[in-house]
């Protein structure tokens, strides 16, 4: 018997684990799922959290339910992978041989990164929303804040769901809008990019719905600490930004695993071949969603995308086949914009955000790169979409892999 291992069961893994039970000869191959964590978030929804707009229980469920059956699922910390030798040392003792691993231990914030972020004053005037615990402490937060200054500020990229930050500064001026108190939160974004958006064309077409909501706009700032005694960030050129709420998305890193195994680059994460998503130093090693080093979007959708390609170069690699360099960087994302409205934007490796329809050419009915309520409603029904169809490995109808260029104006950009 032949032992497939695939470490973490978040949306990457568990969706690998979907797709390849039913692709693997039961009698040849054992699938083994390892995650220290006995919960699976439905990561999107911490977003909502704050606002009132999702409950607890909407964003969290038994991560086991989604392990299909034929699957050996085990709760235990990941101390070490032992590539030389083919084998994981749990932190109980356990080894655990494999003939292919895949890595899926995704990405988590190390707000310790920064001097002073995660002070006494963490998770109290300091927040972070990328984690169930931030998402929840700062919803009990606003739920009884009279208002002052709001930042929303990144640390540096990469991050997890690169638009993110910029949907909660939207989200936030709905919020206080509808509570009838605006005019007494001051909000501030504030980024380390030139501008608010990750891909420049998506800065130039969106920039007027920072300005049209009264938005204040600090780029090119470059963290160096957070004085939380006298509440503000300060950068390297001692540029200053007052909060009185400060909510950060800290250093984003690849699991400590990968350090302590000396698998990484600089920040943790995987190198993988951006097409076949092989892990560079080591054939039988797979790598996909936040894990990897790949220049895509670290985004659910595109782990969905990663894990159809990896599922067919897996079987590939089993069969001695040349593995499909097929993975082109695909990602759609919707960015909730406040009042009930929404973009979608559609981009890969070498295509910025493109103007059209999705998914169907001239029909949509979803429209690209603009403003509408049918987007928000998309945006909604994706956690009925997530907890019910993707990480269980189903196909998306009429959203494939890769980016479709059908319906859509195109500018080539640098790969």
């Amino acid at each position: 018997m032949k032992n497939l291992v695939i470490l973490g069961a978040g949306t990457a893994g568990t969706m690998m684990s979907n797709h390849l039970v039913s692709k693997l000869p039961k009698n040849e191959w054992q699938i083994t799922v390892v995650d220290q964590y006995k919960t699976h978030y439905y990561q999107p929804g911490f977003l909502f959290l704050p606002f009132d707009i999702y409950t607890t229980k909407q964003v969290k469920k038994k991560g086991a339910k989604f392990i299909p059956k034929g699957v050996n699922y085990i709760n235990e910390k990941i101390e070490l992978i032992q590539p030389d030798d083919n084998k994981v040392l749990l932190e109980n003792g356990t080894e655990l041989a494999y003939d292919i691993l895949i890595i899926a231990t995704g990405t988590k914030i190390a707000p310790e990164e920064v001097e002073g972020m995660k002070g006494p004053e963490w998770h109290k005037s300091v927040f972070d929303f990328y984690t169930y615990e931030g998402s929840k402490a700062l919803r009990d937060k606003f739920r009884e804040w009279e208002g002052g200054k709001l930042v929303v500020h990144i640390t540096e990229m990469p991050i997890k769901c690169p638009v993110a930050p910029l949907e909660f500064a939207f989200l936030a001026d709905s919020y206080f809008k509808n509570k009838g108190m605006r005019d007494k939160v001051d909000i501030t974004f504030v980024t380390p990019l030139g501008g608010a958006f990750t891909k420049p064309k998506a800065t130039k077409a969106l920039h007027h719905l920072l300005t049209d909501k009264g938005i204040k706009e600090v780029t090119d700032f470059n963290i160096e600490r957070v004085d939380y005694e006298n509440n503000k960030i300060i950068d390297y050129a001692e540029t200053e930004v007052p909060y009185d709420i400060l909510v950060t998305v800290p250093t984003n890193m690849g699991d400590a695993l990968i350090e302590r195994s000396g698998m990484g680059d600089d920040l943790n994460f995987v190198p993988t071949n951006k097409a076949t998503l092989q892990t560079e130093d080591h054939e039988n090693i797979f790598a996909l969603g936040d894990a990897t080093n790949l220049p895509a979007s670290k985004a659910g959708s595109v782990a969905h995308f990663e894990a159809e390609i990896l599922t067919e170069n897996i079987l590939r690699y089993i069969n001695g086949e040349p593995l499909k360099e097929e993975f082109d960087g695909h990602a759609n994302c919707f960015i909730e914009t406040g009042g009930g409205k929404a973009l979608l934007i559609d981009f890969n490796y070498t295509h910025e955000p493109v103007e059209g329809t999705f998914p169907f050419p001239g029909v949509g009915p979803l429209n690209l790169l603009k403003e509408s309520r049918t987007n928000h409603m998309g945006k909604m029904a994706f956690r009925w979409i997530y907890w019910n169809m993707l990480i269980k490995g189903i196909h998306i109808p009429f959203v494939s892999a890769t980016m479709s260029e059908k319906g859509k104006h195109f500018e080539e950009t640098e790969a």
